[in-house]
């Protein structure tokens, strides 16, 4: 993989790890919009602003101070998301005062893009999908401190992608019988269509506080192991001699036992950020956008490489406890067309006619991440970056991370 490539997929975790605060600090005010009367509350960029930045420093805080805490945490986080999604689903269907047909959930199609043709419509409309599943490698980032990687991270992988696509699938039906009008969602002025819909299937303005706000604590304990993970990233990039300043970057601290620079670093990163909210909306929003399209292409180029090998050369490959078999080429196959599919997909405008405000600037910010990499490396990566660093001269009983063996954690 070239470094413009490892370049956007470092970016791309950064940006990950910001759609979850936004959107916990961003539906905050729309909560606020919800109970409030507008004399007693004004939607203000800003104010989400702080509100994600608050989020950031007391996730980026638990990282570094509490790091042993981490797996309960996410633990704890997993029990929430279930008991959270079948508190919010049972209600859904209890107290909806209306249903929605069968054919309306699966047959009717509405297009409000203004794309005319429907199946580009759809294409675009696949971002929203693309985002909920990406991520699964994050347990990747985490293996160097894990216990019995080589079969715990594909479990933590596969396992995600089943349990979340399943839950995802039902939220998705129930809220389609029960959503009521369509329109007064997306007209609804909370700048969450979901929060009206709670609305609208409570008629409570407490009941839908209260249903939105587990999502508002899921995404703010997502926050936690999306900063964790994406500064692993950055560390080992930076270890490797890939990113400006990584001598500085790369160093662990040797008390915990963690990255704290490059945790440090990737919150004030975000941070900055959240500053594009404050003069443009959507301009961060294609920061976001960034994060689908470069971790689909830094997903791609492996699985195009395994493919390649698994045809041209398969005794060249050594194989882990953990591998698809007979059905591996099938499977890599489908990965490349579905990935090379919607990341075409994803940087197309979600709107016509096109306008500076519903513009998708993802691939402009792609583009531009992709040349800073293409620029760097002959100047100055290229006399230094060598691939990644497998072994590590002077550790003893380490591992590649540099983290003691004895306090590894186990984070399947």
């Amino acid at each position: 993989m070239s470094l413009a490539e490892l370049a956007s997929s470092t970016f791309g975790w950064i940006a990950v790890a910001g759609s979850a605060p936004f959107l916990a600090g961003t539906m905050v005010q729309g909560l606020l919009v919800l109970n409030l009367s507008p004399d007693n509350y004004t939607f203000e960029r800003w104010h989400g602003t702080l509100i994600y930045w608050a989020i950031l420093l007391a996730a980026a805080c638990i990282c570094i101070f509490c790091s042993n805490l981490l797996p309960l945490l996410e633990k704890l986080s997993m029990a929430l998301h279930v008991i959270l999604f079948l508190v919010i689903v049972i209600v859904m269907c209890v107290v909806s005062p209306t249903k929605n047909s069968a054919a309306f959930v699966f047959t009717t199609f509405e297009n409000n893009s203004g794309w005319s043709n429907d199946g580009v419509a759809w294409c675009i409309g696949l971002l929203s999908s693309c985002y909920v599943v990406i991520g699964y490698d994050g347990a990747t980032h985490l293996s160097e401190e894990m216990h019995n990687a080589a079969t715990g991270v594909p479990r933590a992988m596969v396992g995600a992608v089943l349990i979340n696509c399943l839950l995802g699938f039902a939220f998705l039906v129930a809220l389609l019988f029960c959503m009521g009008d369509v329109a007064s969602a997306l007209d609804t002025n909370t700048g969450y269509p979901i929060i009206q819909i709670f609305y609208n299937i409570t008629g409570s303005k407490n009941a839908a506080t209260a249903m939105s706000s587990a999502v508002v604590v899921m995404a703010i304990l997502s926050t936690i192991p999306l900063i964790a993970s994406a500064a692993r990233v950055m560390w080992a990039f930076a270890r490797d001699q890939g990113l400006p300043f990584s001598k500085f970057i790369s160093i662990v601290d040797k008390k915990r036992s963690i990255p704290t620079v490059a945790i440090i670093v990737t919150t004030v990163i975000l941070m900055l950020l959240g500053l594009i909210n404050i003069g443009s909306t959507t301009a961060f929003n294609a920061i976001l956008s960034l994060a689908v399209v470069s971790l689909q292409i830094s997903y791609l180029m492996p699985i195009i490489l395994v493919l390649w090998r698994r045809i041209a050369s398969p005794e060249t490959l050594t194989w882990g406890p953990w591998r698809l078999g007979k059905a591996g080429i099938a499977v890599n196959a489908i990965a490349v067309f579905y990935l090379i599919f919607t990341s075409v997909f994803a940087v197309f405008p979600p709107y016509q006619p096109i306008t500076p405000q519903n513009m998708n600037y993802a691939s402009l910010v792609l583009g531009a991440t992709l040349l800073f990499g293409l620029f760097y490396w002959p100047f100055r990566a290229s006399k230094r970056y060598a691939g990644p660093l497998i072994e590590m001269e002077g550790l003893d009983e380490t591992n590649v991370s540099g983290l003691p063996a004895s306090e590894q954690t186990d984070k399947e």
